[in-house]
């Protein structure tokens, strides 16, 4: 067996970047990506009022004025119009351009308006520029706003709206196979006889992987050595980037899968990890082919197993590469604090599903769950991260601080 970081870095020893491809800006959103944008103007690009109110001369205002005729009316979106003496004001919306000769802008809330006349009810501030966004003052035209490997969310899309990039080169989506086997597992509007289950792993796998970025394709097979042996063929030619399988892959009868795959010229990179949940994780890859991961089919051990070795492998064939240099970093864990002692002795990685809080102090901290083994699929309900803990000591104290990853 080797240890849950040396299957980490075997597993991450496959990633390769995916090639990029071009969508329309609405299309992109989730994606990587893999250009850089720059702005293509200032931010804002020009003086922005950021403030309903009237614009104003700072000088005459600080000089002791307070009542200011209305020269007349500043609306966003019109081309800029000029104050036309520093005794007067210009009436401004906001997102306007700031009249020129204006320098200040003070709010509706600060003014009294009566006869096309402004009276300010404040006093000064110490320097002009009051309401104003000035020009360039996010961002000068030419500055980098997004990197190739950044994932776009509303925010970025949004930026690269405003730079006018209609379409965006973002890393193709990982494709990728989740394959449950087994007969006592039946489909969802089947009403299982008493010796069966519905499948429920393949859905929290797609939705798990969904949110990873990959497309997602769905299959069953039976235990049937030929089945198997016709399916996983079909399979392997279908053009996907990674196969999950989940079940079979252990030490029992109708664990036909490591065989198998090592029949279909699957090579096996490692077999069993140093951990529970999970401890009959295959994994290896086919030349030319998929990479395959062999998930074991109990419940928790499945979503563990994806969690901690599948989404990080996904996430880094995603990145892209700068001067053909892989982007393949290990998907970062986050400190959490135990509440409660744990006592854990097989010398083995011991992954807990907890719930992480935190408290009024700003510490993470890490609940564990009452889950009646890895078959328990409802004692995940509420649990947010596994969190690893190392095979020594065997008594883990509240207090203590190790590593969670997240769901």
């Amino acid at each position: 067996m080797i240890s849950p970081a040396e299957a980490t870095a075997r597993v991450l020893a496959t990633a390769r970047p995916l090639p990029s491809e071009t969508l329309a800006l609405p299309h992109a959103a989730g994606r990587i990506l893999a250009e850089t944008l720059t702005a293509d103007r200032d931010f804002p690009p020009f003086n922005r009022v950021a403030m309903d109110g009237i614009a104003v001369a700072f000088a005459a205002w600080a000089g002791g004025q307070s009542e200011f005729e209305i020269a007349h009316t500043q609306y966003a979106g019109e081309p800029t119009r000029a104050l036309p003496s520093p005794q007067q004001a210009v009436e401004v919306m906001t997102g306007a351009v700031l009249p020129v000769g204006a320098d200040a802008v003070v709010r509706y809330e600060d003014i009294l308006l009566h006869d096309n006349r402004a009276t300010i009810q404040i006093p000064p501030p110490g320097a002009p520029g009051v309401n104003v966004h000035q020009q360039a003052a996010d961002r000068h035209a030419g500055d980098t706003l997004l990197r190739p490997g950044t994932r776009l969310g509303p925010a970025e899309l949004a930026v690269a709206a405003t730079v006018g990039a209609a379409e965006l080169a973002v890393t193709r989506a990982p494709r990728l196979a989740v394959v449950s086997t087994g007969d006592e597992l039946v489909g969802l509007s089947a009403t299982p006889l008493a010796h069966q289950i519905r499948r429920s792993n393949v859905y929290a796998l797609q939705a798990l992987f969904a949110q990873a970025g990959a497309e997602v394709s769905l299959f069953h097979l039976s235990d049937n050595v030929e089945e198997l042996r016709v399916g996983l063929t079909n399979i392997l030619a279908a053009g996907f980037d990674v196969m999950v399988l989940s079940g079979a892959v252990s030490k029992g009868r109708a664990d036909h899968l490591p065989g198998l795959l090592r029949e279909l010229h699957v090579e096996e990179i490692f077999h069993e990890v140093q951990q529970r949940p999970g401890k009959p994780m295959w994994f290896g890859a086919r030349a030319g082919g998929p990479v395959v991961f062999g998930l074991p089919g109990n419940p928790v051990s499945t979503f563990l197993t994806a969690c901690r070795y599948v989404r990080p492998w996904l996430r880094a064939v995603q990145q892209p590469t700068e001067a053909g240099e892989t982007a393949a970093v290990p998907e970062a864990p986050m400190p959490a604090m135990l509440t409660v002692d744990i006592n854990f002795k097989p010398q083995l990685t011991h992954f807990v599903p907890v719930r992480l809080t935190v408290d009024a102090e700003g510490r993470r901290l890490a609940t564990p769950l009452r889950v009646g083994g890895s078959g328990d699929l409802a004692g995940l309900l509420g649990a947010t991260a596994f969190l690893e803990l190392p095979p020594e000591p065997t008594v883990f104290a509240a207090g203590s601080v190790w590593l969670a990853w997240t769901l």
